[in-house]
């Protein structure tokens, strides 16, 4: 079944994309009642300021991006290199070469954003002689994970299974090699992992700091991406330095902590690009306490 189900996505992946968002259009209807609950809840916590009225547009506006991502990714599959230079524009890449002319690595921080998928084809734009990589959870069914691992590497990009992070990183620099790591980190963490909370989006909210406590163990150059939908179909991706060594973060948490004030910055900038269907706050701090005494007991 999984075989046809590619075989199809395959084909509809050849048509332009201008077809594939006329499809998307029309599916909209039906999408959307796609985790409605949790959508209108996170946009109501994330923005007490605004109307009901106000609210219904962002929930509207949210799916009608969220159709159009769908379509971004099928034609991921087979879109050629000349469009998605035309496609994905990145900004800020002068100074992460320089970066890596003093250090092993350059860490991203990413978020659910705008079309990240795409942002793997970043090793377009980098010297031949720079590898870049993004961490990924490996998905449950071994078909659906082993398509996403093709469509994510399609231009060279290595996929490095989160589990195994921190060894295959310490792999490449023990290799000598330069890289430049993609992190997503604005999932929620195993109510086991969290050893931080901040204020985002007007919520209480466990945050991941692997992704600093890594970059500090190696010596790495941290940026941000800063994304921007500039039309249909159309992304700017900016670099943003974060710090030029990450062991010049003063405080334990501080860059996490600065991660997630751009990504609020960014997301208020264009709230429909961001993946509102997550349950993002699922987790409460008492709650989280709770365990992690009854674990230690």
């Amino acid at each position: 079944m999984m075989c046809v189900g590619y075989v199809l996505l395959r084909l509809l992946s050849h048509l332009p994309l201008r077809l594939l968002y006329l499809l998307a259009d029309m599916l909209r209807p039906f999408v959307w009642g796609y985790r409605r609950r949790v959508v209108i809840q996170n946009l109501k916590r994330s923005f007490p300021e605004k109307s009901e009225k106000q609210i219904a547009l962002l929930a509207r506006d949210f799916y009608h991006w969220f159709c159009d991502m769908v379509a971004e990714q099928i034609k991921f599959l087979t879109i050629s290199e000349q469009e998605i230079r035309q496609r994905m524009v990145f900004e800020g890449l002068e100074e992460i070469e320089k970066d890596l002319e003093q250090e092993p690595f350059v860490f991203i921080y990413l978020g659910h954003y705008g079309n990240w998928e795409w942002i793997s084809t970043l090793g377009l734009w980098l010297n031949e002689h720079i590898q870049t990589a993004q961490l990924y959870k490996p998905l449950h069914d071994p078909a659906i994970d082993a398509l996403f691992l093709r469509m994510r590497s399609r231009f060279g990009s290595e996929c490095i299974d989160k589990n195994m992070a921190l060894r295959r990183i310490v792999q490449m620099k023990q290799e000598g090699t330069k890289a430049v790591i993609g992190f997503i980190s604005d999932q929620t963490p195993r109510i086991d992992s969290i050893h931080h909370w901040v204020d985002f989006l007007h919520q209480d909210t466990p945050i991941f700091t692997g992704t600093e406590r890594i970059a500090k163990k190696v010596g790495a150059a941290v940026y941000f991406a800063d994304v921007e939908r500039s039309s249909r179909g159309h992304y700017v991706c900016r670099m943003r330095r974060m710090v030029a060594h990450a062991s010049d973060a003063k405080g334990e948490f501080e860059l996490t902590e600065q991660y997630m004030k751009l990504l609020e910055e960014m997301i208020r900038r264009q709230p429909r690009l961001w993946l509102w269907s997550h349950r993002r706050w699922k987790r409460q701090r008492q709650t989280a306490a709770q365990t992690a005494q009854d674990t230690q007991a």
